[in-house]
């Protein structure tokens, strides 16, 4: 086992969710050590044992990532403790779907908003300065295929994830030169419990797992992808 990521901190936000869970560990098990945003205590709880010997190296937090003073104040925390911040992964979305764009309930338009793009830029908009600072960084925002796939009867969905890797092109071209690299990488449908049970008749076996999308993940977080910068990596499977 590689240990690409000793003596690294990693901020891996909704760390315990289906993909950040994969994340985490997949981390952890590279000599991190990670901080995670979660919001119900049995996820963490969980990924604690999960965890096994490199507990000691994962802290969680509750934190809404939508709330920029709160998500400023865990990155300002996280950094004094350690003194650096080296990565950040944002594994944080939601999905809403089934309906028109004139007859979905604009609320949901909003959460996905909320969710899918405000998410990152309040977490991008906390760890940049930081990064800048040190010299060095990188930064892994999880969007969509949908971002460039934009199927029907999920426009609020649709729209967020698009919009999220246009804010994330533009922050890499922001970053050019700085040492501090931003990248996406764009899932179908992964092959988590929650979709599972949202899609029983589906063909689980095209969707790509967890694991391997955390495995792409680190390679763009580590050195050996020093030369990927602004990239959206398509990670689709079989689909």
């Amino acid at each position: 086992m590689t240990r690409r990521f000793s003596g690294k901190l990693v901020l891996v936000a909704g760390g315990t969710g289906g993909l950040g869970r994969a994340v985490t560990l997949a981390f952890l098990e590279e000599g991190a050590k990670v901080v995670v945003t979660y919001r119900r205590q049995t996820e963490m709880d969980a990924l604690n044992s999960a965890a096994g010997i490199h507990t000691a190296s994962l802290a969680g937090r509750i934190v809404d990532v939508t709330d920029e003073a709160a998500v400023s104040r865990l990155v300002q925390e996280a950094i004094a403790e350690s003194g650096h911040l080296d990565v950040l992964v944002n594994t944080i979305g939601a999905y809403a779907g089934g309906a028109t764009l004139w007859e979905a309930n604009p609320a949901e338009f909003d959460r996905m908003l909320k969710l899918n793009l405000l998410s990152g830029y309040a977490l991008m908009r906390a760890v940049v300065p930081a990064m800048l600072k040190q010299g060095s960084g990188t930064i892994v925002n999880v969007a969509s295929r949908a971002a460039v796939d934009h199927s029907g009867a999920a426009a609020g969905y649709v729209a967020s994830k698009a919009a999220a890797v246009a804010m994330l092109d533009s922050l890499a071209a922001d970053l050019k030169g700085t040492g501090v690299r931003a990248n996406s990488v764009l899932p179908s449908i992964i092959d988590t419990a929650a979709n599972r049970q949202a899609m029983p008749e589906a063909d689980f076996a095209k969707w790509p797992k967890p694991e391997d999308i955390a495995r792409i993940i680190l390679f763009l977080a580590s050195d050996d992808a020093r030369l990927i910068h602004g990239a959206a990596v398509p990670v689709y499977g079989a689909t």
